[in-house]
C-alpha cells in the first residue's frame, strides 16, 4: 500500500500532522522526497540541523521518528533546500520574490549557490569543502541530472519495497515523486480532508501538465483535484500543541478521517 498525502494550502496546510498521524494508525514508513525551510523564519529549527552539521528540516525529522523501524531525517527526505530573505527584488539563482537559495543537501552531498553571501553558521558548520558550487541556471540544471534525478530514482524504488508507505508532498505540489503509483491520495487543508482515486488522480496530474495553461512539471493541486470528482470527504477537527506532538493522539483525533481514506 502507497499513500500521498497532499495539501491544498501552500503554507499549514497540516500535511505533515495528518501523516504522522497516518503513520502511527498504520505502522508504516514515511517519506518526504523534497523540502525546505528558511534560514530567517525556520531558524531554530534549520540550527538544530546546522549545528550539528547536517540539513533537515522538523518535517521530515518528525516523518522519521513516526515511521516504523529506525530511520534519519536525510533517510525519508533525499534534497532539502535552504533559503533565506534576500530584501529587494530577491534577482539571483533561483531568485523567488524576497528570498534565494543558500543550499541544497542533496543525499549527503551538498550543492551551494555561488553567488549567495552564506551565513557564517552555514558556512562553519556544514561540510562544504566538497561541494558542488553553481553560479547559474545551466549549472543548476546540470546537476539536477546529475546529482538530483538518481537520488529521487533510488527514493521510488525505496518506497515500492515498503508494505505500507505514506509519501507527503511539498507546498500544494499536487505531485513530489515520479515514477510511484499510489493506491489513494490525501489531499489536506484545515479543517478538511479529501480522498481521491490514486489511478484517477495520477491521469489528472498527466492532463495538467500538458496544459496549454501552465506546462510546468510541478503542478498545484488545485490545478488537479478541480478535474476530479473526490471519493470521500472528511471534517479534520483542530489540535492542540499536545496532541500534535504525539502521534498516537493524532490517530485517535483522525481515527475517522484515516478509515475514511483507507
Amino acid at each position: 500500500m502507497t499513500l500521498l498525502v497532499a495539501g491544498s494550502d501552500r503554507v499549514d496546510a497540516g500535511k505533515t500532522t495528518f501523516t504522522v498521524g497516518l503513520l502511527s494508525y498504520l505502522n508504516g514508513v514515511g517519506f518526504k522526497p523534497r523540502a525546505g525551510n528558511d534560514f530567517w523564519f525556520d531558524h531554530d529549527d534549520a540550527m538544530t540541523a546546522i549545528s550539528e552539521g547536517r540539513l533537515y528540516g522538523k518535517d521530515a525529522a518528525r516523518l522519521a521518528a513516526a515511521s516504523a523501524g529506525d530511520h534519519s531525517p536525510e533517510a525519508v527526505n533525499p534534497v532539502h533546500r535552504l533559503w533565506w530573505p534576500a530584501p529587494g527584488k530577491g534577482q539571483g539563482l533561483l531568485g523567488q520574490t524576497h528570498r534565494e537559495f543558500l543550499v541544497d543537501r542533496v543525499g549527503e552531498g551538498f550543492v551551494v549557490n555561488g553567488s549567495a553571501d552564506l551565513p557564517t553558521a552555514v558556512r562553519e558548520n556544514l561540510p562544504l569543502s566538497d561541494s558542488v558550487t553553481i553560479e547559474s541556471l545551466p549549472e543548476l540544471n546540470d546537476q539536477t541530472e546529475r546529482r538530483y534525478l538518481p537520488h529521487f530514482r533510488a527514493l521510488a524504488e525505496r518506497i515500492r519495497t515498503e508494505d505500507r508507505a505514506v509519501v507527503e508532498s511539498y507546498s500544494d505540489i499536487a505531485r513530489p515523486i515520479q515514477g510511484i503509483e499510489f493506491d489513494t491520495v490525501a489531499v489536506v487543508e484545515p479543517r478538511r480532508l479529501r480522498v481521491y482515486d490514486g489511478a484517477r488522480y495520477a491521469k489528472a496530474c498527466e492532463v495538467a501538465d500538458s496544459s496549454a495553461r501552465d506546462g510546468s512539471l510541478e503542478k498545484r493541486v488545485e490545478s488537479v483535484v478541480n478535474l476530479l470528482d473526490e471519493r470521500d470527504t472528511h471534517t479534520l477537527e483542530p489540535l492542540t500543541k499536545a496532541e500534535r506532538n504525539d502521534p498516537t493522539k493524532i490517530e485517535t483525533v483522525y481515527e475517522c478521517a484515516y478509515e475514511a481514506l483507507l
